[in-house]
């Protein structure tokens, strides 16, 4: 099924949202990572847009969505604020949330906190309450200082690179990413398409990424998926994950590392049954 472009005015800000399927079936939001886009979950809102709506928006300082004017709104009660309002997409029905990375985090923020009550299934891809410094180290390295260059194809070769954590994925789904990960300088070189500001989360806000008393909130059905070779979910988070939370299940996804891209069919129809459990 094919997608529509939205552009929605979300706690004050143009957010850019591709959509599939029917907005009378039930309500999927698919939400990013932290320097990603909606695009990423083409292939699986594809797939499942027969049964569903699906959402999948460019976060504040992503892709086509608008900036943070002074790069002060690139923080966790922020983006809930947004996801409240683009839930009301959904009017007052419930809706089922997956998210990789970022997008977990504020699945888990917001189903323990301002949408507790909408969210009625959640899907946490490769993140937990806590982050090890390492891995944010890793991630404020590459997210943080985005390099510039004079041809796409090298774009292209710097994000098969930064991105190798992503495992074995289609040449569409590499060549998709670099067209959506694009944007041009005045000087008409080409570097990533997101806002550098948007790691400062990371290290002025400490609290964003220790989640555990949210996640204690929680209180809806989880499917928790782990690349197997994840230095950001690590094994021990994830089983005391399932430990706090019994309506937690963990799917270890082997191939991976930071984070599964959910482009396989083995992925898609796990979440498939998970998002039609009761």
């Amino acid at each position: 099924m094919a997608s529509r472009s939205h552009y929605l005015n979300c706690a004050g800000f143009e957010i850019h949202v591709t959509a599939w399927g029917d907005p009378g079936k039930p309500t999927v939001v698919f939400w990013h990572g932290l320097a990603r886009t909606g695009r990423d979950f083409d292939e699986a809102a594809s797939a499942l847009s027969d049964d569903y709506y699906c959402l999948c928006p460019d976060l504040i300082g992503r892709g086509l969505s608008q900036w943070s004017p002074e790069g002060g709104d690139y923080h966790l009660e922020r983006y809930g604020e947004i996801a409240v309002a683009l839930a009301g997409e959904a009017g007052g029905r419930t809706l089922r949330w997956v998210g990789t990375s970022l997008g977990g985090l504020i699945g888990i923020h917001a189903a323990a906190g301002p949408l507790r009550g909408r969210i009625s299934h959640l899907v946490v891809n490769d993140v937990g309450p806590s982050v090890p410094e390492a891995a944010l180290d890793r991630i404020v390295g590459y997210v943080g200082n985005p390099p510039a260059f004079d041809r796409v194809s090298e774009l292209a070769a710097y994000l098969h690179t930064v991105y190798a954590p992503f495992g074995d994925n289609s040449e569409a789904f590499w060549r998709r990413m670099v067209e959506t990960s694009c944007r041009r300088l005045p000087d008409g070189r080409v570097t990533v398409h997101y806002d550098p500001a948007i790691v400062s989360q990371l290290s002025a806000r400490p609290q964003d990424h220790d989640l555990w008393d949210r996640w204690a909130a929680v209180d809806v059905p989880v499917l928790l998926l782990r690349g197997a070779g994840s230095d950001v979910l690590l094994a021990e988070v994830a089983a005391e994950m399932t430990a706090r939370n019994p309506r937690c299940r963990l799917v270890e996804v082997d191939g991976y590392g930071h984070a599964p891209t959910l482009t396989r069919e083995r992925e898609i129809e796990t979440i498939r049954d998970f998002l039609a459990s009761p």
